[in-house]
């Protein structure tokens, strides 16, 4: 009989599941969007009440102990109660403008549902989980712990880094307390050096929010993507860079709202918004703007950090890490040599900073030797389904390939076709790394337009990944880093940017992911074949989705993609699905 240690973010948007054993070993991880097939799982519990019982089968098989840990503390801030009673006395249920202002430029009711659904999540914490542990295991002993926000970032951060010791950063929209936290580590213990605190500090996080709003996009929804997208095609505008910095300004480790005026200041912001007859393109000078101002920010902050922990290494996280534009700069702009990005640094990968916290409160004197986090943590394909389609398929062209599989794929990639990539356990965190992807050829730059155009339904500003072979990706890409979860935007070599005109963006950039060998072989040795074809040891690679949905979960998501868009073959592990008609030339 073991301990296992069950992690849950209950942020009310990008809630996530974890389990870790009690010798700090990854079980499972995966955000609740996944599994509901619904973006950002808004306000819904990570431990889905008929999901847990399959898991805690798979996964806590006789448990003896099972501790559930969250990534809130229970006791809330008083800022937040201040809100809420001002919520609740407001006669539509609307904050007063100066303490809301103080809070967030965000507009009064937005604030104050993002607050009120945040208490309901925090309150009704592992009640499903508990629920089912006393059924199954009425035996098992029940612990709970709960977290600081910010402090659940920095361990999964820090703990799932390949450091000994490094300087960690949490940047988000809003903790307990407020929105930046600094933390040393080292002989995996987190030392905190600086936390946010106060009604007049600035959230770096909510201001880029701001701007999401300004360019016609929604953060509700998670649209910051498309403001990092769109400002490749912008340019500076200097009186917004002026306003944006009389809003904020760093200090030492703080982000502040500077001197008088400020609600008069902010008003102005609104003189940028987006109207809705106007395109997106119109406003990439806003884009590109506000990215600006968020990237000088950041930098004075990790330099002030820098200079304080006089570290090598920079563990980042919360959800300003998911701004790949500005990671792929962190090495030349703030003098760290390392920079780590966990594959899940927003509220979704707090889940399992909040287990591996209980797992090491629970194991004191366990050091174990740093190990970078495989992110394949999430579910498998379920073979029932996949057996269902073969015995019930009347119009599909399926075929078993299990020792040609790859190479039938990389033969079909190099002539054009597009493919819907499944196989294996599903990728922690946003992003597509091999496992739940959308593959295509990246040479010619007609294949982004068709994608956007067939497949993903969405704006033509956005681009696409490069997934590489490391040993090629210097010769690709300058100031080359390694980049495992497609965590940093970096330039492409101009020698190279017409090579894989797809996976160029316009301003000469691609966010790349580094293939590990070990992590996902038979990834690695897809691009590998499509190298030995082509020459080209890149492919295109973008979440198997279609805007506005979650990467794809089970087999019937990934048929539902499949048949409802304009790729043209699917795999599966071992099986090749085609739309007929399909001829296979290698055999």
């Amino acid at each position: 009989m073991s301990t296992y240690f069950i992690g849950l973010s209950v942020t009310y948007h990008d809630s996530a599941l974890a389990i870790v054993a009690e010798d700090g070993e990854v079980l499972f991880a995966e955000a609740t969007e996944r599994f509901l097939q619904n973006k950002r799982a808004l306000n819904s519990e990570p431990d889905q009440l008929f999901r847990i019982p399959a898991l805690l089968t798979e996964y806590c098989p006789d448990p003896k102990k099972i501790v559930i840990a969250i990534n809130w503390r229970k006791k809330r801030p008083l800022y937040e109660n201040i809100v809420k009673q001002l919520g609740v006395l407001s006669a539509p249920g609307l904050l007063k403008t100066g303490i809301k202002s103080l809070l967030s430029p965000l507009p009064n009711y937005q604030l104050h549902h993002m607050m009120a659904c945040q208490r309901s999540s925090i309150e009704r914490a592992g009640l499903n989980l508990v629920r089912i542990v006393r059924e199954h295991y009425p035996y098992c002993e029940i612990g709970f712990k709960d977290y600081d926000h910010h402090l659940t970032h920095a361990a999964a951060a820090c703990y799932g880094s390949p450091f000994e010791e490094a300087a960690c950063a949490v940047i988000d929209s809003y903790g307990e307390h407020g929105a930046l936290a600094f933390y040393r580590y080292k002989n995996r213990k987190l030392e905190r050096l600086h936390e946010a605190k106060g009604l007049g500090k600035a959230s770096i996080g909510l201001y880029y929010m701001k701007i999401t709003e300004l360019c016609g996009f929604d953060w509700l929804k998670g649209e910051e993507w498309k403001v990092m997208g769109l400002a490749a095609h912008g340019k500076l505008d200097p009186k917004l860079y002026d306003l944006l910095s009389s809003l904020i300004v760093v200090d030492d480790f703080d982000s502040k709202h500077p001197g008088s005026g400020f609600f008069e200041r902010l008003s102005q912001l609104d003189e940028y918004k987006r109207t809705a007859d106007s395109s997106p393109e119109a406003w990439a000078d806003v884009a590109y703007t506000g990215q600006a101002f968020f990237a000088d920010l950041v930098r004075r902050l990790l330099q002030r950090l820098k200079e304080v922990t006089q570290c090598e290494n920079l563990a980042l996280a919360g959800g300003c890490a998911l701004n790949s534009s500005f990671n792929g700069q962190i090495a030349q702009r703030t003098g760290f040599k390392n920079v780590y990005i966990p594959p899940a640094p927003a509220d979704d990968g707090c889940a399992l900073g909040a287990a591996w916290l209980a797992c090491h409160d629970e194991n004191p004197g366990q050091v174990k030797p740093p190990r970078q986090l495989n992110p394949y943590t999430g579910s498998l394909i379920q073979s029932n389904s996949l057996e269902r389609l073969i015995k019930f398929n009347r119009s599909l062209v399926i075929q078993y390939l299990p020792d040609n599989i790859v190479e039938e794929t990389a033969r079909l990639l190099a002539e054009g076709k597009l493919i819907g990539w499944m196989q294996g356990r599903a990728e922690y965190g946003p992003r597509a790394l091999g496992n739940r992807s959308i593959l295509a050829d990246p040479r010619s730059a007609a294949m982004q337009d068709k994608i956007n155009e067939t497949v993903k339904f969405r704006e033509m500003f956005r681009p696409f990944a490069p997934s590489v072979l490391p040993e090629f990706a210097e010769a690709y890409f300058e100031n080359y880093q390694e980049s495992p979860y497609m965590d940093k935007t970096l330039t492409i070599r101009k020698s190279m940017q017409a090579k894989i005109a797809a996976v160029c963006h316009v301003d000469g950039t691609g966010r790349l992911q580094t293939v590990d060998k070990e992590w996902n072989p038979r990834f690695y040795e897809l691009i590998g074949r499509f190298y030995r074809l082509t020459q080209v040891p890149i492919l295109l690679n973008t979440s198997f989705n279609v805007m506005g949905k979650p990467l794809v979960h089970s087999m019937d998501d990934a048929l539902t993609v499949f048949m409802t868009t304009g790729l043209d073959v699917l795999v599966v592990n071992d099986y090749l699905i085609a739309k007929p008609p399909y001829r296979n030339e290698a055999g």
